[in-house]
């Protein structure tokens, strides 16, 4: 079972990227965000006809997450995180696939930083890190993944020292990261490979991508019910390389097949 996650930056302006990918990683599960598309503006059909079914939590211009099946339809048991109804960006969706749950979500960015901005990531990631307290203990499978807008470590970004003001890697941030690590989770890439620099985005700017100066951003996280599963990954580098593509190039990790807890019926 191979499960990805992909930022694909705008799901209507990339489509042709995103079903060319699909064709050659033939990905049973998939995880989009910043879909930059309103709900009824989401190309289900296509995707239909590439043979994913989809639940999506759109947005116009902004944000948006999704979860792609291939050869089944995801149930929706989420939308959005609780504890603050004020909050309307569409960030999180979360889905039963076979006995498997999968969290996608996309984590605000946060520049610039001290500010509003900043303040609301912190608070979300707070309510996530609530959220996941309560999946990690599940003893069926469980998985988030997305774009975490942090590197939580100096091997995930390119010449760290010059980003220690930023957002995404201030030790605030990354320390939230930590604590929902903290809970149980087992950080997949990193798990496989504990010491190997691997970026998962560049750039559009200054040739960041040709010179790889990247950061891992897109992470896979598992909670212990799951990480026995877990056989291998990877970055599919190249398609960051590919004509009017995503700045984000998508990640994916190889799972043995999930077992049912015992008991558990079939929908």
């Amino acid at each position: 079972m191979i499960v990805a996650t992909y930022n694909v930056n705008g799901v209507n302006g990339r489509l042709s990227v995103l079903l060319r990918w699909l064709e050659e990683r033939r990905p049973h599960v998939v995880c989009l965000q910043e879909l930059k598309a309103p709900q009824e503006k989401f190309p289900e059909i296509d995707l239909a006809k590439a043979g994913y079914r989809a639940i999506w939590h759109g947005q116009k211009s902004w944000n948006g997450v999704a979860i792609l099946v291939r050869g089944a339809a995801p149930v929706e048991i989420r939308r959005g995180l609780s504890g603050d109804p004020d909050d309307l960006q569409s960030r999180y969706i979360e889905a039963d696939i076979a006995g498997l749950t999968v969290g996608c979500l996309y984590v605000p960015n946060g520049n610039p930083a001290p500010g509003p901005k900043f303040d609301y990531k912190l608070r979300w990631f707070e309510r996530l890190t609530k959220h996941a307290r309560s999946l990690v203990k599940k003893e069926t499978p469980v998985l988030l993944c997305g774009d975490f807008n942090v590197m939580p470590t100096e091997l995930d970004v390119y010449k760290p020292e010059r980003w220690t003001d930023d957002a995404l890697f201030r030790p605030d941030v990354r320390a939230a990261y930590a604590n929902l690590v903290k809970q149980g989770w087992t950080d997949s890439v990193r798990h496989l490979r504990p010491d190997e620099r691997i970026y998962t985005f560049w750039d559009y700017f200054r040739n960041a991508y040709a010179r790889d100066a990247g950061l891992r951003i897109d992470h896979l996280l598992l909670n212990p019910a799951l990480a026995p599963a877990l056989k291998s990954c990877g970055v599919d580098r190249h398609v960051r390389g590919w004509e009017k593509t995503s700045d984000h190039a998508p990640v994916w990790i190889e799972l043995a097949a999930p077992r049912r807890a015992a008991g558990t019926r079939k929908r």
